[in-house]
């Protein structure tokens, strides 16, 4: 998926938690990784206490017992390199289509940075394993089914530990396929051969979720600003009003996401002569249909839903989630952190708002192609009606989408079934929700790239009347890579310019919206509640 480009130097791990962009630099950009000498020394103290423990007679769970509902089975010490090697062979039990680099890498990532806490028991040299991996671009092979999100997203981070054994397959730096111990022994980097507890602190982690979590919040705030283009080219090319986006009509209903994106449509319809081309007494419609006068309350509830989700996001970052844990008062103890309900929940709040979005944004496509709706444009902005289809199939192709998005609105996170003998009983599902939220940000650029198509061809059938400042411009980036208004052509490839466009971040700029961090926990920092 092409995306807008996160500029981040090197990133440092252990002297902070990571920020959303640092992790879309890494995952998406390759970043390079750097650990702080401090947080190197708490790993080797808390690995210090590890092996401390791992004398005692007394079983200690995942130091010297078994797993999972084999807990109470002591390990003898003469064992237990098996046992943890054991665990991850039997773990990398993944099927299906491989998962996204992009997505590997942030699983990499997160992994690695609960790892630098010191709160894990790791030996220092699995820290720096993991790290020159992701330097040298070695991505492990994770498959897309696995995970149930609880206990960690247990199968995709026992492949990525596998790969560090020196067993699997993995991708290089380049993309070409390699067996594990090829890829290492290129890159100079020694299999590791796991001790006491590291097996568990290597996949006990809801890192996968939350790093597709992180990159749908990143894209995200791009595709809000662009169903904010979007509706205000269809406002303007249908005619529609922007009296009803008025800063004290707003002010009547204080939500914040609809406050931000009502000044985006006053901005973006201003000085606009076909706006004010009937804006005189002459003008006899009372109101515009829901789908054009209620854009920034549905585009503002998704990026309340946005920013709820980023502040979740933010304290997963802050986490350090393994089972058992090292406490700071150097106590080992068992917890339920490594749940991902509260990851999952807010994936599957974002993957509601992602179908609303694009269901709105389909609703104004297809009223500019209704001769009945679209106030004087040709039926299906064709060329010649009749002879030619215009956009008619376009808009068939963003209803299927939007069918498809509301089927993948389905919360993930209220299913569950039982694993592990009973002893794990309840699950999340997160890392499912993560996957077909990953499938709704595609549909909802797509959904959104039909809108600004159809939007600029109706927009060039307004001549001699003319768009505003921002939305000429907009129509401008979109005519530099698609022809404007004639007799029909092959449409497809004019769809995927334009999701190009949109996915670049090309549509935002060219409309000149100030940029927004994305993910930011702080809503005023995400830049959502601006009103102006």
């Amino acid at each position: 998926m092409t995306t807008v480009t996160t500029s981040v130097a090197a990133v440092t791990l252990g002297a902070a938690p990571l920020t959303p962009a640092q992790v879309v630099a890494v995952a998406r950009h390759g970043a390079r990784v750097e650990l702080d000498p401090a947080a190197m020394d708490r790993v080797a103290a808390s690995r210090a206490f590890i092996e401390g423990l791992a004398d005692d007679p007394e079983p200690h769970y995942g130091i010297s017992t078994g797993f999972g509902a084999l807990a109470t089975t002591f390990i003898a010490s003469e064992r237990r390199a098996q046992l943890q090697a054991s665990l991850i062979r039997s773990h990398a039990a993944g099927t299906g289509p491989e998962v996204e680099r992009e997505v590997v890498r942030a699983l990499q990532l997160l992994r690695l940075q609960t790892l630098a806490t010191g709160r894990t028991g790791v030996r220092p040299v699995v820290v720096e394993t993991y790290a020159a991996m992701l330097n040298a671009g070695i991505t492990p092979v994770v498959r897309e089914y696995g995970s149930l999100g609880c206990s960690g997203d247990l199968a995709p981070l026992s492949h990525v530990a596998l790969a560090a054994m020196g067993e699997g397959r993995v991708h290089l730096a380049d993309g070409r396929a390699a067996a594990a111990s090829v890829a290492l022994a290129e890159a100079g980097i020694t299999p590791l051969e796991l001790r006491e507890k590291e097996g568990l602190a290597l996949i006990n982690g809801t890192d996968g979720m939350l790093g597709m979590l992180l990159l749908a919040l990143h894209d995200l705030s791009n595709l809000l600003d662009v169903a904010d283009v979007a509706a205000a080219m269809s406002v303007e090319s249908q005619l529609g009003t922007d009296a009803v986006f008025a800063a004290d009509l707003m002010a009547l209903r204080p939500q914040l996401g609809q406050a931000a994106s009502a000044a985006h449509l006053r901005t973006l319809l201003a000085d606009s002569p076909i706006v004010a081309s009937h804006k005189g007494p002459e003008c006899t419609r009372v109101q515009d249909a829901y789908s054009l006068r209620c854009s920034p309350q549905v585009h503002g509830a998704a990026r309340d839903t946005a920013d709820h989700a980023a502040l979740i996001a933010s304290r997963e970052l802050a986490s350090a989630v393994d089972n058992p844990v090292i406490t700071p008062d150097g106590r080992v103890e068992s917890n339920g952190n490594f749940h991902g309900a509260p990851v999952a929940y807010v994936l599957d709040f974002l993957a509601i708002a992602v179908a609303d979005v694009a269901s709105i944004s389909e609703r104004r496509t297809d009223r500019a192609l209704d001769v009945a709706r679209s106030h004087g444009l040709p039926p299906f902005l064709a060329h010649e009606a009749g002879v030619d289809s215009g956009h008619m199939i376009a808009q068939y192709a963003a209803a299927g989408i939007v069918s498809e998005l509301k089927r993948l609105a389905v919360p993930a996170s209220v299913d569950s079934i039982p694993s592990s003998a009973m002893q794990e009983d309840h699950v999340s599902m997160g890392w499912a929700a993560a996957r077909k939220l990953r499938r709704g940000i595609d549909g909802l650029a797509r959904v959104l790239a039909i809108e600004v198509l159809t939007a600029a061809r109706a927009l060039d059938l307004r001549a001699p009347l003319q768009p505003g400042p921002r939305t000429s411009a907009v129509r401008d980036v979109v005519r530099a890579a698609v022809d404007g208004p004639g007799p029909d052509r092959y449409l497809s490839p004019e769809i995927e310019a334009v999701t190009a466009l949109v996915l670049s971040g090309a549509v935002v700029a060219a409309a000149s919206l100030p940029p927004r961090s994305s993910g930011s926990a702080d809503p005023v920092a995400a830049g959502h509640n601006t009103p102006d």
